[in-house]
């Protein structure tokens, strides 16, 4: 059993929130636009890490962190990228991936919009954690935790914490 947080679009910014959302986590996966590669060796230091870069990032997080991941973590095999689009409307460039890396969860962002959905055409689970940071239109920041269990999916939750000034 692994206990997973995922977010996205931090911009470089941590929410003190997350630390305690992310308490009891095994790992964090952070689906691009980290914003820093100072941010991401702090979530890295706080739980193990893995994450992609998203199309904010400096070439030194580029360097660290690929455009897509491809994993399996008990029975579940992960398929990660920033750009994904959404069911029914994904991105030009995710399609190749999504077709040639059969995935249980497909985990993307950049939308700023927080939306999980089973796409029953690829027989996966779409998650976009929305947005954590505090750049972008989202008035709510936003991130997800689970319990992965063999080959279940399981106690999905979700943190949201108003921006300031909106």
């Amino acid at each position: 059993m692994k206990r997973i947080g995922i977010l996205s679009d931090t911009h470089g910014f941590w929410d003190d929130g997350l630390d305690v959302f992310f308490a009891n986590c095994d790992e964090i996966w952070h689906a691009g636009d980290i914003g820093s590669l100072e941010l991401a060796d702090r979530i890295s230091k706080f739980k193990p890490f893995r994450a992609v870069h998203g199309n904010i990032d400096d070439h030194r997080v580029r360097i660290s962190y690929p455009n897509f991941q491809y994993f399996k973590i008990e029975d579940i095999q992960v398929l990660m990228t920033h750009i994904g689009g959404i069911p029914g409307r994904y991105d030009i460039n995710a399609i190749p991936l999504i077709e040639k890396l059969p995935a249980n969860i497909f985990i993307c962002g950049h939308s700023h919009i927080l939306k999980v959905k089973f796409d029953k055409k690829y027989n996966f689970l779409y998650v976009n954690p929305g947005a954590a940071g505090n750049s972008g239109f989202h008035n709510v920041k936003t991130a997800i935790r689970f319990v992965i269990d063999a080959d279940n999916l399981k106690n999905m939750e979700v943190w949201e914490k108003v921006r300031k000034g909106h």
